[in-house]
């Protein structure tokens, strides 16, 4: 009985997880997006507030504005060990947004503010489904503002930094399994803040030179609520219809890299490093506001390992109104073996991207993309509850954004 109220808890905040990127999916422009997610040796306006801040002090306007939306449209395989079984989420699509707004307070210096939710998801098993007693149903909503400074030291290097606040929440389902036979509801609320500093480098005409790093963050949970309801009468005492806990997990630290090179005037080539301090992840305290026999505060291991993703793209100017764009990259899983949960499906992940810009107007630029994602299937196992089997997962995500500068 103990194992089973100390796993739905571990289940839980392991989704937070997804906050800080193990579904590390950076949405944030459109333009970025479509080239492979590469942002770092960019400057593509007020987008840079998240990609680089250094690169923002050298917009070419005075002010830049730029918001989009893009659709998640994921599922996940589970085929069990030894077995036909198989199943596959119904996830709902997720919408994540973002918005940006800067402009120059002098020739040299450019403000700006970002609002964005890079990491909302869901994840949706069937309710009778094989891992029911890990997961039924998670949804994570995310909101990340991003108030900016950045200044040009001269016209060659630019710096730039911004205070990151981030809000969250998270609402998890789940069955307990007989003996007991109920259902489990958990919910919290998050904040935490960090920093986002960049350095932008344009050596030669040609040549642009990114670096970006984004701090470590740590989201405490205090006062989330929880719920057991179905429970029988002679185990209520132990399954409180309502209680509270509170938690903390650390968000790594991300450090990218990466070169553009203009060929021509219609050619650039770009490739970026993203460095994802995951071992900072290494274990999951759950503290229970009351105890009872069943209710132990508890430490559950999950050590993950750094991740280093190289990602490629390019982008082809076709006339003065249309520039296509194309990318691909390659992400791999920072879980442990012997740690590797249903909600968080997070396996070695080959992208491809493709962008379209159209500038109908002077100043005004309506930004297509496209990126899909495919998690190498892979036997996965979590062995505290000796739950295994085949993983695939697969996503696909359009986006539209509108940037406008003058």
């Amino acid at each position: 009985m103990r194992k089973i109220i100390t796993l739905t808890l571990l289940f839980a905040l392991g989704i937070q997880v997804l906050i800080a990127g193990g579904y590390q999916v950076r949405l944030q422009g459109q333009k970025q997006t479509g080239i492979g997610l590469i942002g770092t040796p960019f400057n593509y306006g007020a987008s840079s507030i998240f990609y680089n801040p250094g690169s923002l002090s050298f917009m070419k306007d005075d002010y830049s504005f730029s918001g989009g939306v893009s659709g998640i449209f994921s599922n996940v395989i589970f085929r069990a060990q030894n077995s036909d079984y198989e199943a596959t989420t119904d996830n709902p699509t997720g919408t994540p947004f973002y918005f940006y707004g800067a402009g120059k307070v002098i020739d040299d210096m450019a403000v700006g503010i970002g609002v964005y939710t890079p990491f909302g998801s869901s994840t949706k098993w069937a309710d009778d489904w094989a891992g029911r007693n890990l997961i039924q149903e998670i949804s994570l909503q995310t909101i990340f503002i991003q108030p900016t400074v950045s200044y040009k030291l001269s016209d060659k290097i630019g710096l730039g930094a911004g205070l990151t606040i981030a809000t969250g929440s998270v609402d998890l389902r789940r069955r307990i399994v007989p003996p007991v036979d109920g259902q489990f509801q958990m919910e919290g609320n998050t904040t935490a803040i960090g920093f986002n500093a960049g350095l932008y480098l344009n050596p030669i005409e040609k040549l642009k030179i990114g670096v970006d790093y984004r701090s470590k963050m740590t989201m405490k949970i205090d006062d989330g609520s929880t719920s057991f309801t179905e429970i029988p009468t002679a185990l209520s005492d132990n399954f409180p219809a309502s209680g509270n806990f509170s938690a903390e997990l650390p968000l790594p630290a991300n450090l990218d890299a990466g070169i553009a090179y203009a060929f021509n005037e219609k050619l650039t080539l770009a490739v970026e490093m993203n460095l994802v301090f995951w071992s900072a992840y290494d274990s999951l305290i759950i503290d229970f506001k009351e105890n009872n026999e069943q209710l132990v505060d508890s430490r559950n291991p999950r050590e993950y390992d750094n991740s280093l993703i190289l990602r490629l793209g390019g982008e082809y100017k076709i006339s003065d109104k249309l520039v296509a764009r194309a990318g691909i990259y390659y992400d791999p899983t920072p879980t442990n073996e012997d740690y590797f949960t249903p909600e968080t499906v997070s396996l070695n992940t080959f992208a491809f991207t493709l962008g379209l810009s159209v500038m109908p107007v002077e100043g005004l630029s309506i930004d297509l993309s496209y990126l899909q994602l495919e998690g190498l299937e892979d036997d996965r196992m979590y062995t505290p509850d000796n739950f295994g089997g085949t993983y695939h997962a697969r996503t696909f995500i359009p986006g539209i954004g509108v940037s406008y500068s003058f």
